[in-house]
């Protein structure tokens, strides 16, 4: 059972969040949504979006990284980042008018997943006070759940994330073994999408992929 906070289901902030917004019109929208039912449900736990969670905790690239949404109540933290991959729809949900872009490069949609679930690993491991983590995918981009029928050769082949996939151990994007283009897991996470909405029309239908990345084994454990 994916906690958030120490306090909340996962399961019931997406049920009731899926209710009140099966579509949203960007990543942004989805974040703060997000938010808004985590606080609907539990006023005890505080939401913070775009948290800086260390000076010390930088990327690649020596920026100092950022977290969609910190959870905190009096009974745990929970960190959060979030993708919303959105394919071509055009449509209605509720009484709202929705015209979604096509992101179009699903390879880099899977590589950002998997960067978000190694931040997070180096978030909980930089931080002590955090006590999970959770990635989460929304898309209604078919590419990313189905499973290939062949074993790809695309650059973004030990990136996928289709249903019952795993991801586990040193990922490499193509035949590039830089570091920007590298991750190391030090978990393994087996993959499963569920149903979100249907919307009708072309790309009406949903899915949404949760991952929770637990807390290291700290020294006195191993």
């Amino acid at each position: 059972m994916v906690m958030i906070a120490g306090s909340i289901k996962l399961s019931q902030v997406l049920e009731a969040l899926r209710d009140a917004r099966p579509v949203f019109h960007s990543e942004a929208d989805f974040q703060l949504a997000l938010g808004q039912a985590i606080h609907e449900i539990d006023r005890s736990v505080a939401i913070r979006l775009e948290v800086g969670i260390s000076r010390q905790l930088t990327d690649v690239r020596g920026r100092r990284q950022y977290l969609d949404v910190m959870c905190t109540s009096p009974a745990g933290r929970t960190a959060i980042e979030l993708k919303y991959m959105t394919n071509r729809w055009l449509g209605s949900a509720g009484d709202e008018a929705f015209d979604l872009r096509d992101h179009a490069a699903t390879d880099l949609g899977r590589r950002g997943f998997v960067f978000d679930i190694h931040r997070l690993e180096s978030f909980l491991a930089a931080d002590s006070s955090i006590d999970n983590g959770i990635a989460i995918m929304l898309s209604n981009y078919r590419a990313l759940w189905a499973e290939p029928k062949v074993p790809p050769q695309t650059r973004d082949r030990m990136f996928r994330i289709h249903d019952g996939g795993l991801l586990a151990g040193t990922l490499k994007w193509g035949d590039n073994d830089v570091e920007a283009s590298r991750r190391e897991l030090s978990g393994s996470y087996k993959l499963a999408w569920h149903p979100w909405a249907e919307v009708g029309g072309a790309n009406g239908e949903f899915k949404v992929l949760v991952v929770e990345v637990g807390r290291p084994p700290s020294i006195e454990q191993a």
